[in-house]
């Protein structure tokens, strides 16, 4: 005779351990699944960020090019031109954007001193350089949108429930956005 037959009824409390043991199951499963989420968030945010990295370095790199060829032509202007910025691994997003601002400052005093060296301004290197200007430009743009949108998705998981209540529970907090002033968007001319 099988069970049925006999009519075998389980004992309440084990439906009610195997309901709780299921449920608990289940919250572990979803809490790992979100954490992970979380987790490959914060990943894309410190790639993208390394982005900007890339781009501020190589915008340093093109602008250092562009003092030597500078320095050619107007040796008396030295120190107009430049304090060399260093970049620095782990520095603060603040402190990037800093460094942005000083980057379009000098870039700034680059072209004034361009102006005054017409045969400067005609010479194949400071054109490619301007070009290559141009570009880094783009590119610190490009990877700049990637890094916001990249923050504004992971923020986004931090305020909705209940993705919040694991975020909490591992204190992860919301991510600032590279910003750059809209005063400091015009006052960066690049002639070419």
């Amino acid at each position: 005779m099988t069970c049925l037959e006999r009519r075998c009824s389980m004992n309440p409390i084990y439906v009610v351990l195997i309901a709780i043991a299921i449920i608990a199951l289940i919250f572990v499963v979803w809490y790992i699944s979100t954490s992970n989420k979380l987790n490959i968030l914060v990943v894309k945010v410190d790639e993208s960020l390394s982005g900007i990295d890339i781009a501020l370095t190589k915008r340093y790199d093109v602008l250092t090019k562009m003092i030597d060829v500078v320095k050619a032509y107007s040796k008396h202007e030295k120190e107009t031109l430049f304090e060399v910025i260093k970049l620095r691994d782990n520095m603060s997003l603040k402190e990037k954007s800093n460094v942005n601002h000083a980057m379009d400052e000098n870039l700034k005093k680059i072209n004034i001193i361009a102006e005054n060296y017409p045969e400067l301004k005609s010479s194949e290197n400071y054109q490619t350089l301007q070009q290559s200007i141009a570009d880094v430009e783009e590119h610190l743009q490009a990877a700049r949108r990637l890094y916001n949108s990249n923050v504004s998705l992971y923020n986004q998981q931090l305020v909705t429930f209940p993705t919040s209540v694991v975020a909490k529970n591992k204190g992860m907090t919301k991510k600032d956005f590279f910003e750059i002033d809209e005063i400091k968007r015009n006052d960066v001319k690049i002639e070419l």
